[in-house]
Order: C-alpha cells, then sequence, then structure tokens
C-alpha cells in the first residue's frame, strides 16, 4: 500500500480508521448539497406561484446537474490533484447554492439548482480515491464505510433542510448550506490525504473521449450502469415526490416533518458495513439482486401509504437499504476492474446512476400528480422489475 501525506509532512496510511472515517464525513457534507431542496420542494414551488409538479422539476434538475458534473468533473480525477480539484468543485458548489438563495424568480432558480448539482460531486472523486487503494478482499468494506457517509448525509440534509425550512423558510437553508459548504473545506484542506494521480495525462478532450471506450470494452461496466440506473430510479421516485404526497390529506404534513422522514435514512447508515462485508464474502451478483428484490417489496408497500403511515415506514426502510445493496455491489465490481481508469469508470456509473435520479423523479412527478399513491406505487416497482429482469439476463449472457 502506499503511503501518502497529509499537510505537514506526517506519513498518513489512507485507509486508516480515523482516514476513512473522516473521508465518510466528508462525502455526507458533500451529498447533502443534493437534497436539501426535497422537503422545501412545494414552499419553493409556492413562493413562485407554481404548482407542485412545477416545484418538483427543481429536484429533478438538481439530479441532472449532478449527472453532468459526474461526467464534466470527476474523469479530471485521472488527471488532476484531485485534492486541488475538490476544494475548486466546492468554491463553486458555494456560490451556487448563494444563487438558490437570492433567486428573484423561477427560471433563476431552476439554473441555480443546476449549478448546484453540477458542482456537489466532490465525494465521487473521495470515493474511488480512497477505496481503490484498498485490496480487492477488503474493498467492499471500504466502500461501505464511505457509503455509510453517504447515507448519513441523506438524513442529515433531508431532516436539517425539514426544520429549517419550517421554522426559517427555504432561502435559510441554503445560506446555512453554504457555511457546511466551508466546513467541508476545512476537512478537506487539513485531513484529506495527497493522493498521487494513478493513470492519465491525457489532453481533457481525450479524457473524455476515452469514457465511452471504457463502456464499449467493459461489460461489467455496462451492467453496473443498467442496473444502477435503474433502482436509483426507483429510489429518486419516492423521495422526489414525497413532500407534495404527505402534504396531502389524510396526513397533511409541513416541511419539518417530512424532512423527518429522512431519519429512515439510518437503516442505510446501519446497513452499509454489513453490505460492504457480504459483498467481500459472496460476491456482488448476490446482494444486487436481493437490493433489487427489496426495492420492488417496498413499492408494495408503498401502495398503502394512502391509508397508513406505517407502511410508507416500513417502504422507505427497505427502499433504502435495497438501494445501498445495489450501490456497494455495483461500485466494488467496477473499481476492480482497472487502477488507471477508476475516476473514469465511477464517472460512467455515477452519471448513468444520477440520470436514472432524474428519470425516476421526473416519472414519478407526472404519475402522482394523475394518480397519487398508486401512481407513485406502480412507477417504483416498475422500475425495481426492470432493474432484476436486467440483473438476470446479463447474469446469463455473462455480461455482469
Amino acid at each position: 500500500m502506499t503511503l501518502l501525506s497529509f499537510p505537514g509532512g506526517r506519513a498518513a496510511n489512507p485507509l486508516s480508521p480515523v482516514t476513512v472515517c473522516l473521508m465518510a464525513t466528508a462525502c455526507a457534507f458533500a451529498v447533502s448539497t443534493l437534497y436539501y431542496n426535497q422537503p422545501l420542494l412545494p414552499e419553493m414551488g409556492a413562493s413562485f406561484g407554481r404548482s407542485a409538479t412545477d416545484a418538483g422539476l427543481i429536484a429533478t434538475l438538481t439530479q441532472l446537474g449532478y449527472a453532468g458534473g459526474l461526467f464534466l468533473f470527476v474523469p479530471l480525477g485521472d488527471r488532476l490533484d484531485r485534492k486541488m480539484l475538490i476544494l475548486a468543485l466546492l468554491m463553486l458548489n458555494m456560490a451556487s447554492l448563494l444563487a438558490v438563495a437570492v433567486s428573484t424568480s423561477f427560471p433563476m432558480l431552476a439554473v441555480a439548482s443546476i449549478a448546484v448539482g453540477l458542482t456537489a460531486v466532490t465525494a465521487q472523486v473521495v470515493i474511488p480515491a480512497i477505496s481503490g487503494l484498498a485490496p480487492p478482499e477488503t474493498r467492499g468494506r471500504i466502500v461501505g464505510a464511505l457509503l455509510s457517509g453517504l447515507s448519513a448525509g441523506l438524513l442529515f440534509a433531508r431532516t436539517l433542510s425539514g426544520f429549517v425550512g419550517a421554522h426559517a423558510g427555504w432561502r435559510t437553508m441554503f445560506l446555512i448550506a453554504v457555511g457546511i459548504d466551508a466546513a467541508l473545506m476545512a476537512i478537506i484542506v487539513l485531513r484529506l490525504p495527497r493522493l498521487s494521480r494513478t493513470g492519465s495525462v491525457s489532453a481533457y478532450p481525450a479524457l473524455l473521449a476515452s469514457l465511452w471506450t471504457l463502456v464499449r470494452e467493459q461489460p461489467v461496466l455496462r451492467a453496473a450502469c443498467i442496473t444502477g440506473f435503474l433502482m436509483f430510479a426507483a429510489f429518486s421516485a419516492l423521495w422526489g415526490t414525497l413532500a407534495a404526497l404527505v402534504a396531502r390529506p389524510p396526513y397533511g404534513f409541513g416541511p419539518d416533518a417530512a424532512g423527518a422522514f429522512g431519519f429512515a435514512g439510518i437503516a442505510g447508515l446501519v446497513a452499509s458495513p454489513f453490505i460492504g462485508r457480504a459483498v467481500d464474502r459472496f460476491g456482488p451478483r448476490p446482494i444486487l439482486a436481493a437490493g433489487g428484490v427489496a426495492v420492488l417489496a417496498a413499492f408494495l408497500g408503498v401502495a398503502g401509504a394512502e391509508w397508513h403511515i406505517l407502511p410508507l415506514l416500513l417502504a422507505m426502510v427497505l427502499l433504502d437499504i435495497g438501494n445501498r445493496a445495489g450501490l456497494v455491489s455495483n461500485q466494488s465490481r467496477i473499481y476492480a476492474l482497472s487502477a488507471e481508469a477508476r475516476s473514469r469508470l465511477n464517472t460512467v456509473f455515477m452519471t448513468c446512476y444520477f440520470l436514472g435520479g432524474a428519470s425516476g423523479a421526473g416519472v414519478a412527478a407526472w404519475m402522482v400528480e394523475r394518480f397519487g399513491w398508486q401512481g407513485l406505487a406502480v412507477t417504483g416497482a416498475g422500475f425495481a422489475v426492470a432493474a432484476l429482469l436486467s440483473h438476470a439476463a446479463l447474469g446469463r449472457r455473462g455480461q455482469a
């Protein structure tokens, strides 16, 4: 294992428990940026006289922006100093969050939301850099630990933004988010090891062109992209429409209560290390299949949420665990494909993953507007079934 250095010249093991914990915390803060808006969507739309469907567009645009940032910026982790890349992205993200907070029109809010997503990709530079250093027999555990940070970020973002939105307004939440980004910068400056480039020194256009080469030559990557797209589409279908649905009868919940549903993310937070160990022991394919079954079961529960909150709570726990199982499994297997291209492999996979999230949120917003809870249940179950069928078909053809 390569030993790197912290600022100040001390030798640092990038896989030590302390470093992994700090990087998981950094991932949590970084990914939070994507989810502050979800409990606040009805209030954000109402402040500009827009419908719930229009407000749902903000979540979709943020996810699309994130997919764009993955494609444009994450490959640079194979070419540039990763630490400087992360700090540059954080500064741009702070400016984007500020633009959301001071938006004076819905189009300005939409553009600023795209920019927030575009620059919120720092976790996807950290994760392949740290987990790629782990030997194959422990890679699932490291990925699981880092993804625990992502689970914590989802929980943190939704709970905090729901509370702040209810008591101080949605604009205040985005001003607070600027301060959280500043704290993240401090963690990166003080504690991120200097991670040397592992591969490409190609010019930027060639670096982007190489993404297609990876897709063409790596069947495991293609399989991961398909299942990742579909499983995160199902996940985002629920979270992109939840605030609007629970604002209706029989619940009538405000943004603070909608944000409190983020506590379901504790399930993924607790489960991620165990999922990682299971991937190390049994391999990614069976764990991914189990995750797909859990996601499907979750949306069978969503079908009963129109009448009682308990099926919804159970569904959210199953959905979080199932999606996490798929993510850990897919990332573990793609990081094993090429040490020289881990940032670009992650770029391809996570771009597809968040395009799935944008698609799921967009389709669900349309279905929920017309069919309510049942429309959401059908949408999420459809994505889950498609993921399971794709996983089975690609496995039979030897492509996964």
